[in-house]
Formats: structure tokens, sequence, C-alpha cells
């Protein structure tokens, strides 16, 4: 594809996409609130062989180059979990990096859609990096705040650029920073007393001995508790398994908490130490000496900063006018008391769909404050 003096072509091979991950680190160097991803970690998101999200997924990754020099990337992708689910022939875009000029954007929108439609998509929607379950949205606010794990960082420019191209918004979905330090307690307690539970409940913290079962029993309730979320896509096992590897390093025992009801585990909350503080001053390398700094500053010293990007309640108990907040604020309260005592100081809740309502109620009243926004936008094929 060409766009005037642009053109895009597939990512062909490990220079090409040694290109494609390295181009933000090139664009976005210097910018508060951007920190790159590890070399290593995109590499492997990014193969086929490692990330079981491609036995479900079709991507295809793009470069668009101006006189031979990378100036701009994009994938699109379609996910056949997605298209059995709602059958409303979407597709996705997503890794969308570039440097500001509209040309550019609009010869990798041409790309992509392109691509969309020969595949039979009628309608394309975005940014997902490389699915809904793993970074969401184009950063529309919040371009100053700390960069966390798995959370996307975009400059100020990207979004009137992909707007021009035809897209609107769809949703939007908010980040939280949350105290840890001095944070109140909750009303949890209260509520779950009020809902005649007194003694049925329970909290406590992962069973790291068995990992494997406390993982599952973490997925069970998530699919549950979000499957009538906008855009929800279930977690298969081997997703789920490769996630808890590649997430082994930043996964704090402590961190990972349970609520039960009549000894069944109900809801949770986990928090990942934020490997983004750790590898700050990385410029994307983990050479024998940056491995060795991370390993003292993920293991000894601990990042002070946090994130919650799971937690959940089962349907049957989300929807009762107490004992849904009341087991959420349980969770939240525990993981408060615990990353307190480890040292930690902040954690980012998020994402949270705009619309809503109870959880973004739940994060605000016990003092989350609304930090970052994402957006998702959507365009006809047609």
């Amino acid at each position: 594809m060409a766009s005037s003096d642009i053109v895009v072509t597939p990512v062909d091979g490990k220079s090409d996409l040694n290109a494609f991950i390295q181009l933000p680190v090139r664009l976005f160097k210097g910018r508060k609130g951007y920190i790159p991803h590890l070399n290593t970690e995109r590499q492997e998101a990014f193969s086929p062989k490692k990330n079981p999200l491609f036995k479900h997924v079709e991507v295809q990754f793009f470069l668009a180059r101006r006189a031979g020099k990378v100036v701009g990337r994009i994938t699109a992708q379609i996910d056949r979990a997605y298209l059995e689910r709602y059958k409303d022939d979407t597709g996705h875009f997503g890794c969308l990096v570039a440097e500001d000029d509209p040309a550019i954007f609009a010869a990798l929108f041409e790309a992509a859609e392109d691509w969309l439609r020969a595949k039979g998509m009628r309608r394309a929607t975005g940014p997902f990096s490389l699915s809904v379950n793993e970074e969401v949205g184009l950063l529309i606010d919040g371009f100053d705040s700390p960069s966390i794990l798995m959370v996307p960082y975009d400059p100020p420019y990207s979004g009137p650029r992909v707007e021009a191209n035809g897209y609107a918004k769809i949703k939007d979905v908010f980040s939280y920073n949350y105290d840890v330090q001095n944070a109140p307690e909750t009303i949890g307690k209260k509520l779950m007393a009020r809902a005649g539970m007194e003694g049925r409940v329970k909290v406590r913290t992962a069973n790291m001995k068995m990992f494997d079962a406390e993982v599952r029993t973490l997925v069970s309730i998530f699919n549950d508790a979000w499957s009538d979320n906008w855009g929800f896509v279930p977690f298969t096992q081997a997703e789920i398994d490769h996630a808890a590897k590649a997430f082994g390093p930043v996964i704090v025992p402590e961190l990972a908490v349970f609520v039960e009801v009549d000894d069944e585990a109900v809801a949770f909350i986990v928090a990942l130490a934020n490997l983004n503080e750790a590898i700050a001053d990385f410029n994307g390398r983990l050479n024998p000496i940056n491995l060795l700094k991370l390993v003292w500053r993920l293991k000894v010293a601990g990042p002070e900063s946090t994130r919650v990007p799971l937690m959940g309640v089962r349907k049957k108990y989300r929807n009762h006018p107490l004992m849904g907040a009341g087991l959420a604020m349980m969770a939240i309260d525990q993981l408060r008391q615990n990353g307190k005592r480890l040292g930690k100081k902040t954690a980012e809740l998020g994402w949270i769909l705009e619309d809503n309502k109870a959880t973004n109620n739940i994060i605000r009243s016990v003092g989350g404050v609304r930090y970052k926004t994402h957006r998702l936008y959507e365009k006809p094929l047609v």
C-alpha cells in the first residue's frame, strides 16, 4: 500500500519485527508517561509459537516507511473466539504507533482495513494490542501520568489522527489511582453484616503451594463475573497458563486476595508489582546487568507502585444490593492492608468501562481517583 511517498508493507522476518518493536522506543523516548516494554517480552507476545493467543487470533503486522525509514506501524487482526461469540463480522486493529503525520496514519489504516475487508470483515474496532484481554484502548487523557504495566501509552496527537480517518468513539475505559497508604477502610464488612452474612464470609490470600488450582479458581470467577461485559472474550486455559508464567516475577502472593462465602471462592482481586517502575532506565534492553538490576528491584527493593488488572465477583452475588459491593470492598480492604504492610504506595485500578456504573461507583467510594482515559473506536468497512 502507498500514500504519497509512504509505503506500507507486511512485516516480514526478524528484522522487520525488531523495527516494529523499536518504533515506539524511538518516537516516544523522553516523553513523560512512557517507558518501553522489554524487547524480549514484546518478541514473545508477538510470536505465534510462544503466545497461545494466536491459536484463535489471526494477526497481520504492518510497517510504514518513507524513503526507507520506518515511520509507522499497525496490526490488523481477526479473533475467531470473538466472532463465534458476537457473529458481527468485526475485525480489530492495534499496536498503532506513527510519527505525527496525517498521511502516515491514512496509509496505515488503508492497509489494515483492506486486509480486514479481504477477510470478510464489515467493521473495525480498536485498538486492541492484540486482544481485549491484553492492552486496550488509545490514551486520550492522562498523558503525563506514571507508566504502568500493560497500560498503553499514546501521544496527544494520536487520537485526532485516528478520528480523521473516519473512526468514532465506541467506548471509553477509565483507570483509577488508589492511595494504598492513606485510603480509608471501606464499608464492606458493614454491608455484609446488613446482608446477614456474618460468620459466612472469609478473606484469604493466594496459596502459592496450590498455584495452578488458585489460577483456575481466579479464571472461573473472572469469566463468570465479566461474561456480560462489552467486548468480553473468555480467557482460554492456555492463555492463563502463559500469562501466569510470564507474570510470575511480578506476582506477589499477599496481593492476590480471594473472598469466600461458605468456603466457596466468589470474589477476588489481584495486584501485580509494576514492572515498568523497575525497568524505567532499561530502554527496553534486558542485558545481564539489567537482569541483575531487575531481580534486585523486584525481589528485594520492591516497586512502590502496583496495578490491579483483574478483579471480579460471581454474578450470583454481584447483583445483590449489598453483597456485590460488600464482597468487592472486602477484597479491596485486604489488598490495601497487605499492600500497606509491604510498603506499596499506589495501585492503578483499571480498566473499567465508562458505563459500568456499579464498579466505577465502588472504586470512587473507596478512594480511587480517575486519572487516565483510553478510548476505543469503530468504523464501518462497507
